[in-house]
């Protein structure tokens, strides 16, 4: 019998892409749990929030089971690694619409074979955004409008 994969990968790329067509600007709240390629300098009560727009990251994808993306930082390129499962919420900046998730389980396990096969080859296209405050948290599919 096949695996079935789970939805939250498919609703992250939908929100994203209607964030997009919106002319909105997509963020991402991830639980940083364990290790993660992430920079923890921008890590507040064990949460980080990222802008995954097209203008903000470079070389964006969003797999079943990881995002992968390079970013500057403070005028530093990154590369960004983030498990699906740590996604715990996405919305558009401008509005607060958007979705949460809960935190899966197992999504910080070892990222160091996915990073090696995404090197960090060129700047992105432009300066990473200063974060937003998250929604609201601890709630299931609970989000705020963030000004």
């Amino acid at each position: 019998m096949q695996q079935i994969v789970s939805t939250k990968p498919y609703l992250i790329r939908a929100i994203h892409e209607w964030c997009s067509d919106q002319g909105c600007t997509p963020y991402i709240v991830v639980a940083v749990r364990g290790k993660m390629q992430v920079p923890m300098e921008y890590v507040k009560n064990g949460e980080i929030v990222l802008n995954v727009s097209y203008n903000a990251s470079r070389n964006l994808t969003i797999g079943n089971d990881y995002i992968t993306f390079s970013a500057r930082f403070n005028g530093v390129s990154r590369e960004i690694v983030i498990p699906v499962g740590a996604v715990v919420s996405i919305f558009a900046k401008e509005n607060g619409e958007g979705m949460g998730f809960e935190y899966e389980a197992g999504a910080d396990h070892d990222l160091h074979s996915v990073a090696d096969s995404h090197p960090v080859d060129s700047p992105a296209a432009s300066e990473h955004e200063p974060e937003p405050t998250p929604p609201a948290g601890g709630g299931r599919g609970h989000l705020r409008v963030v000004k």
